[in-house]
């Protein structure tokens, strides 16, 4: 389980709570594909690193889209179909990414309120939101991202409570 590596979670009813930051939460190693890429690309790298969830940059180092496990997973051709294990690579070879990827995908900034990434993630019911400082990808910010600091402030709560 990753841990928390920000500021100390100010407790619940504490005013302080409001000014968490993606920043403080966010994934900082972000491994991400060019717009040129092949779905091959995006699933060998999924597979490799166990990242969920992948930005797609073009040329400037822009986020033009995010590929998730699941949209990998929804592109390739069911293994009841009647073909041969190069007909399926190449499937995967053929595809490009730009296919398969959600295109202009949800960014936030570093500075911006915890509170505010986690309702985009459960309004757009999304895995991820890309995190951008002058268009260039800084991190990502993910749903077990959140969980860990679900557990974080659970963990708290449950300490304060053994403690009264």
């Amino acid at each position: 389980m990753k841990k928390h590596d920000g500021p100390p979670i100010p407790a619940q009813n504490d005013a302080s709570a409001a000014s968490l930051c993606v920043r403080d939460y966010m994934t900082r190693t972000v491994t991400a594909l060019n717009d040129d890429a092949r779905l091959l690309d995006a699933a060998l790298l999924i597979r490799r690193t166990g990242r969920r969830h992948v930005p797609i940059l073009d040329s400037e180092g822009r986020p033009v889209g995010i590929i998730s496990d699941r949209d990998v997973s929804r592109m390739a051709p069911s293994m009841l179909a009647r073909m041969t294990p190069d007909e399926y690579n190449q499937i995967f070879e053929a595809t490009p990414i730009t296919v398969a990827m959600t295109k202009n995908p949800i960014t936030v900034s570093p500075e911006t309120p915890i509170r505010d990434a986690v309702t985009l993630l459960y309004e757009k019911k999304i895995g991820a939101i890309i995190v951008t400082e002058q268009e260039k990808v800084v991190g990502i910010l993910t749903v077990t991202d959140m969980l860990g600091l679900l557990n974080e402030l659970l963990s708290q709560e449950k300490a304060a409570s053994k403690s009264a």
